[in-house]
């Protein structure tokens, strides 16, 4: 009888240890990791955002138009936000989603308004303010590819055996939602001076 006893809590301790428990936690902890970075490098576009308008204002002040719509879309973007337990809702994540694109559209606006000033271009200051936000936004494609990676993890680690018992059973974890392009953005974006 105690060998018996002994039997099963060896096969007990061995399926348990294969269930994949810790590896579902691991996997949803990345996806809420690899979120953070995605709200942090959009953080540090909206940081960037006001020294550069202040900067173009210096130079181009009867642009007011574009440089409020950058301003706008920077507020709104600012009001957008999504709790990492949210991530598994497609309606929120298209509004942030919608939000950052407006944001996107704006400062292309203004990076179009930068080429009708010559002296604008040529100030230091304001070269290093756009070599930043270039560089910020290669992070926020980095930090979306990482971001999707996570999620797909997650989401195959929920999906397959023996995982997929221990999280119907146990976690009743739900999938994330990964980024996706925003509706026109296989079309390239037409530039015109």
């Amino acid at each position: 009888m105690n060998i018996r006893l002994l039997l099963i809590l060896l096969l007990a301790a061995l399926l348990m240890s294969s269930c994949g428990y810790n590896t579902l936690q691991q996997n949803e902890e990345a996806v809420f990791a690899a979120w953070g970075d995605v709200e942090a490098t959009y953080q540090r576009r909206a940081d960037l955002i006001p020294n550069l308008v202040e900067t173009v204002k210096a130079y181009a002040a009867h642009e007011r138009e574009t440089l409020t719509e950058v301003t706008n879309a920077r507020a709104k973007v600012g009001q957008m936000t999504i709790s990492a337990d949210k991530l598994g809702d497609p309606a929120l994540l298209q509004q942030f989603q919608q939000a950052q694109g407006q944001l996107s559209s704006a400062l292309s606006r203004l990076m179009v308004v930068v080429e009708r000033y010559p002296d604008l271009k040529a100030n230091q200051n304001f070269l290093d303010l756009q070599h930043q936000l270039e560089g910020t936004e290669n992070r926020i494609n980095v930090a979306r590819q990482r971001y999707n990676g996570a999620v797909q993890t997650f989401n195959s680690s929920i999906r397959t055996f023996p995982n997929s018992l221990t999280n119907k059973f146990l976690l009743h974890l739900e999938r994330k939602e990964p980024f996706k392009a925003e509706a026109g953005a296989a079309q390239a974006p037409k530039v015109s001076f």
